[in-house]
């Protein structure tokens, strides 16, 4: 598969804290990819890189064949990058549909040209009901965000982040805080989405990373340890002591 994002030596410091040290990672299109390892081990720090949010101290990050590295978030989300938090970031006073609705406005030609009812309809309350129905939350789409579970706005975020038609998805810890039958949810909706979209997976449940990745990298100290198929990362025995150092 071709590559759709790759990180080339990429270094992150605070201060004398190397939290990201020379890493290499490739993400082919429709890949799910799965970063895994101990506290502290860099992850979401990397997720960050990717993301835009922190910008790399060296090395190059590549998307879709274009160097990204000096471009901050809301241009790589321009050309298709999405992030989801370990916390979901919704509008709690709007409905789930307007949330959908705000977060997909500009991917579907904006609010020029909308004058009546029935185009708003048909250029924006329909695909976001839409995917309000892919994500499970279609009898919620005029409930305030507000009232939602937290497993609820989880979905609602993933359909958000849709919104925005990206073709790399980061999600950062999506099952945190989930009771097992959201676990169960959020891995079946994870399982179901398009492979024009690319998932970076941060995850804990290492079940649910199992489950779902294609590609299983491992991060120590800010290292790269491994990476291949989940067989192969289950039972390789350099993942198995960065986790045991981890807990001494």
């Amino acid at each position: 598969m071709t590559a759709l994002l790759s990180a080339e030596a990429v270094v992150r410091r605070y201060g004398s804290l190397v939290a990201v040290d020379r890493v290499d990672l490739r993400i082919a299109d429709g890949e799910r990819h799965a970063l895994i390892g101990p506290n502290g081990a860099g992850k979401t720090t990397l997720l960050d890189l990717i993301g835009g949010a922190t910008r790399v101290d060296g090395g190059r990050i590549r998307f879709d064949g274009r160097d990204v590295t000096r471009l901050g978030p809301a241009r790589r989300a321009r050309i298709g990058i999405g992030r989801i938090h370990q916390r979901p970031a919704v509008w709690p006073s709007l409905t789930a549909l307007e949330n959908v609705v705000v977060a997909g406005w500009q991917q579907v030609g904006g609010f020029r040209g909308v004058r009546s009812r029935a185009r708003f309809r048909s250029r924006l309350a329909e695909p976001a009901a839409a995917l309000l129905e892919q994500v499970g939350l279609v009898d919620t789409a005029s409930t305030t965000a507000a009232h939602l579970s937290h497993g609820q706005r989880r979905q609602l975020e993933i359909a958000m982040a849709l919104a925005g038609r990206p073709r790399l998805l980061l999600l950062d810890e999506p099952a945190a805080g989930l009771s097992g039958v959201e676990v169960r949810r959020l891995a079946g909706l994870l399982a179901e989405l398009p492979r024009e979209v690319s998932v970076l997976l941060v995850e804990h449940r290492l079940d649910l990373v199992y489950a779902l990745a294609d590609t299983v990298t491992v991060l120590h100290d800010g290292r790269l340890v491994a990476s291949g198929e989940p067989d192969e990362i289950r039972h390789a025995p350099e993942v198995r002591r960065a986790y045991a150092e981890a807990v001494r």
